[in-house]
């Protein structure tokens, strides 16, 4: 994994490092809750097991109506994600935590945030097995709209509609810390910025200094080596 990264940072730049982390950290995360593997599924309940937990997610034909996994996936992942977070949702710190394992080299409580953020759709401080699940239908299983948006919107901090440079800077920070400058040793400091530079003259159709919605995916779906990242992990589970 960390060639394919080196290759990609070298060739391509952090934007593409980017949009594979997007998915390649959901993918570690579902590892980390034993997701990935649906070999278990023989003797899986008919339905959520709700009494050890404090949050109840919603029913299980109504979350296969809003996402796209099969019931029998969708038990798979309640069960990884009720035995890793008992009360049925993963706060801030818990998420940190998380990432913290997976890239030991690396400080990655910066980018945390942002996913976390990315995952916590109604702002209160805690991921819900639903969101979770929403999250990881629109990555894993989402059309390349889906996907393009959803990555817009971790990118987008303030959520305003539009990609700033300080707000692209913050991201490229976030993901050259997690990364690590000893795994990156060429990497200069101001590498980053330099990044952000190429992201908007790449991005940023008409020069206005930020990059919308619209310029975003258009540019996305112009770049072969982006469409080919969001595609390789197609059908993991």
């Amino acid at each position: 994994m960390h060639l394919f990264f080196h290759d990609k940072w070298e060739v391509e730049g952090l934007q593409t490092v980017g949009i594979l982390l997007v998915v390649c950290s959901s993918l570690k995360l579902m590892h980390f809750l034993g997701l990935i593997d649906l070999s278990v599924q023989d003797s899986v309940e008919d339905d959520f097991e709700l009494s050890t937990v404090c949050h109840r997610p919603e029913s299980m034909d109504k979350l296969q109506e809003q996402t796209k996994f099969t019931k029998k996936e969708l038990q798979v992942l309640y069960r990884g994600f009720k035995n890793e977070c008992p009360s049925g949702v993963v706060n801030e710190e818990n998420f940190k935590t998380i990432y913290s394992q997976f890239f030991p080299q690396g400080d990655s409580s910066m980018y945390a945030h942002f996913l976390f953020e990315a995952f916590d759709t109604n702002k209160n401080g805690s991921v819900s097995f639903e969101d979770f699940v929403f999250g990881l239908s629109i990555i894993l299983r989402g059309t390349i709209n889906d996907r393009l948006n959803w990555a817009f919107n971790l990118y987008d901090l303030n959520k305003d509609g539009c990609i700033t440079k300080e707000e692209m800077l913050d991201i490229m920070k976030s993901i050259y810390d997690m990364m690590g400058k000893y795994t990156y040793p060429t990497m200069q400091d101001d590498a980053p910025r330099e990044h952000v530079e190429s992201f908007f003259q790449k991005m940023d159709r008409n020069k206005d200094g930020v990059v919308t919605i619209e310029e975003f995916i258009e540019s996305c779906k112009k770049d072969e080596n982006i469409m080919q990242s969001m595609q390789l992990f197609d059908n993991v589970i």
